[in-house]
């Protein structure tokens, strides 16, 4: 079986590049034709992307949008507590990973793979950047690419197909004002263009960047932390407790408000996701998954998803060292979030926060079989690639857990001060996710 490749790799880039250069020169010859300002304030470009964003009839079951798994009524994040959604022609495939939020991922740089440090020194991430759980997207615009040509995504066979759908839409004249009628012609010039329109949208609109959290508020100094989450905020940030801040930055860099991600790439030893069929070995695999996991040893599962070297990212597939990493995310909004980690193996943060403590001192509380029986130590890895994963603070080995469960809880009261739409003058209508209204009682 192969792997799909929703996403352009190299060699379609430069395709895709030839062909938007040939559609810009056709472009040219046609007299100039005035861009219309819309009322919104977005350009006309982000204004396209506003209305591909929202639309379903463009995927290939009619029913799904961007915005069916990046909500906005959910900052952007999937609107359920599914692990993975669904999508396909028929609205049945599973999809392969928990969806990223869509939030701030205008501040997410360019992928890169990290120069090794000097003999002796630690290397804290092998990478930093990218898209999507793998980074293997460099822009929003590539990403934003790939949903319509992915199996069990939107579906659609081909660009083609795209460009057939997009023909009959209300906004195509608009489309066609903005990118000019000889994109239209070209099917791969015309998904370039959209993924373009759609990430001028995520650049332009504000409300995928916010920043205005009650952390945010509290950092400007227009609101105090109630007790249970300043305390929260110092087990946050405490490298001896819970180490959170070691990657996800909570102060400002480069003049953008603090991230809550340093945008690296860390193996945190996940468990398996039994809820996800591909990861089940009697469940028979379809094309779109590669069945990588024969030469890789114990414990000889069919499929493995190990993040940065494949199988869903291809040219770093040899890079064994990188076998299980997935990149960092923002905490931004994460208590809105329904499902954690690529896989969605958790549902709530206390879960969360409870593996990072217990992990290394109560395996047998997370590692589990399909079946509920007990699994070995981080099952979803070859025993091979065990050593990818990152150890330390607060994965304790011995003594007591790096943090209780009073102090659990006042953790989970700090994160869910990031949720955005904090009014300093009327605090009570701050959104409370039930987790958030547990953690604060």
């Amino acid at each position: 079986m192969t792997t799909a490749k929703p996403y352009p790799q190299p060699g379609r880039l430069l395709g895709l590049i030839a062909s938007m250069l040939l559609a810009g020169l056709a472009a040219a010859a046609e007299p100039p034709q005035p861009i219309p300002i819309p009322a919104t304030g977005l350009s006309a470009t982000a204004s396209i992307g506003r209305s591909l964003f929202f639309d379903p009839n463009l995927s290939a079951s009619g029913r799904q949008s961007c915005a069916s798994c990046h909500h906005p009524g959910n900052s952007f994040s999937a609107p359920n507590n599914l692990p993975v959604q669904l999508g396909g022609a028929a609205l049945d495939l599973q999809g392969l990973r928990n969806t990223p939020t869509a939030s701030y991922t205008r501040f997410v740089p360019a992928f890169t793979l990290t120069p090794p440090p000097p003999p002796g020194q630690p290397r804290p991430s092998p990478a930093r950047g990218g898209l999507l759980h793998d980074g293997r997207a460099n822009t929003l615009a590539i990403q934003a690419q790939g949903p319509f040509l992915t199996a069990f995504e939107m579906g659609n066979r081909s660009a083609a197909e795209v460009l057939q759908r997009l023909r009959t839409r209300p906004y195509l004249t608009q489309f066609r004002t903005v990118f000019g009628a000889a994109t239209l012609n070209n099917p791969d010039a015309t998904l370039a263009a959209m993924g373009r329109a759609i990430a001028a949208y995520e650049q332009e609109e504000p409300s995928f960047r916010l920043f205005n959290s009650k952390f945010d508020a509290v950092t400007n100094g227009r609101a105090s932390f109630s007790p249970r989450e300043a305390n929260g905020q110092r087990l946050f940030n405490d490298p001896n407790r819970g180490n959170c801040a070691s990657c996800h930055t909570a102060r400002p860099t480069g003049g953008v408000p603090a991230l809550f991600t340093d945008h690296s790439y860390r193996n945190l030893g996940i468990p398996r996701n039994w809820a996800i069929p591909y990861n089940r070995d009697d469940t028979a695999l379809p094309g779109f998954i590669t069945a990588n996991g024969a030469n890789l040893g114990a414990p000889n599962h069919l499929y493995y998803d190990m993040g940065l070297c494949g199988p869903v990212r291809t040219d770093l597939a040899g890079n064994r060292a990188l076998c299980g990493m997935f990149r960092v995310p923002t905490l931004r909004n994460v208590a809105v979030k329904q499902a954690y980690f690529h896989n969605g193996i958790f549902s709530t943060l206390n879960q969360v926060i409870s593996f990072y403590t217990s992990r290394e001192l109560a395996p047998a509380r997370w590692y589990t079989k399909a079946d509920g029986s007990a699994d070995i130590r981080y099952n979803d890895l070859p025993t091979a690639l065990t050593g990818n994963i990152t150890q330390g603070p607060p994965f304790r080995r011995n003594g007591p857990p790096a943090l209780n469960e009073a102090e659990i809880r006042d953790m989970t009261a700090f994160l869910c001060t990031l949720t955005d739409g904090y009014d300093p003058q009327n605090p009570a209508a701050y959104r409370q996710p039930a987790q958030c209204v547990a953690a604060a009682n």
